[in-house]
C-alpha cells in the first residue's frame, strides 16, 4: 500500500466519521426540539393561567349564608359561620373523625380541628371545594344533613358545619383550596 493510498484511507474514515457525529448531532438537536415542542404544548394556555387565581368580593355575604363561585372548573363554598357553627364545629373532638386531616392546602398535614380548616383565626369564614369527595356531586348546604353542615344527595354523604366528613361514603373532608384574605372584603383563590 502506497503512502497516498494510507493518507487517502484516513482522509476517507475523518470524513466518514465527520458524516456520522454531524448526522448523530442534528438528529439528536431535532429529537429534543420535537421533545420541546410536546411538553410544550401540554402547559396551560394563556386563559388558564390567568384563571389559576381569582379574587372575590366577599363583602355582599351575610353571617349565616354562602356564596358559590367557580374556580379551576369546580364550585367553591365560601360561607360566613354563625357563632352557633362556629361553637358547633370547635365542640367535635378529632377521635369523632372519619378524616382526621384538615385537608387544608394552607395548612397541609394538619389534624382536622375546626381551627384548622377556617380562613381566619375567629372561625367566621369557611372556603370549601364543592365537590364531595367520594364520586364528585356537589353537595347542598345552609345546614343540610344530619350535623347542620353540608348534604351530598346521591350517596348520603354528611358534612358537618366545618365540612367534615360526619357519615356516608365519602372518605374525606371537603378539601380547603389555597386561599387568603386580601384585605377586609376580598379572598383571593389560588
Amino acid at each position: 500500500m502506497s503512502h497516498a493510498d494510507e493518507h487517502a484511507g484516513d482522509h476517507g474514515a475523518t470524513r466518514r466519521d465527520f458524516l456520522y457525529y454531524a448526522t448523530a448531532g442534528a438528529g439528536t438537536v431535532a429529537a429534543g426540539a420535537a421533545a420541546w415542542t410536546l411538553v410544550n404544548q401540554m402547559n396551560p394556555s394563556a386563559d388558564v393561567q390567568a384563571l389559576s387565581s381569582i379574587e372575590v368580593d366577599v363583602s355582599g355575604v351575610a353571617v349565616g349564608t354562602q356564596l358559590t363561585v367557580k374556580w379551576l372548573g369546580k364550585p367553591v363554598f365560601i360561607r360566613r359561620r354563625t357563632e352557633a357553627e362556629i361553637t358547633d364545629g370547635r365542640a367535635v373532638e378529632l377521635n369523632q373523625l372519619i378524616d382526621q386531616d384538615a385537608e387544608n392546602a394552607n395548612k397541609p398535614g394538619e389534624p382536622a380541628l375546626d381551627e384548622n380548616r377556617t380562613l381566619d383565626e375567629a372561625g367566621e369564614w369557611l372556603v370549601m371545594i364543592g365537590v364531595c369527595t367520594h364520586l364528585g356531586c356537589v353537595p347542598i348546604g345552609d345546614g343540610a344533613g344530619d350535623f347542620g353542615g353540608w348534604f351530598c344527595p346521591c350517596h348520603g354523604s354528611h358534612y358537618d358545619t366545618s365540612g367534615r366528613i360526619r357519615r356516608g361514603p365519602a372518605p374525606q373532608n371537603l378539601h380547603v383550596p389555597v386561599a387568603a384574605f386580601l384585605n377586609e372584603t376580598t379572598i383571593k383563590l389560588g
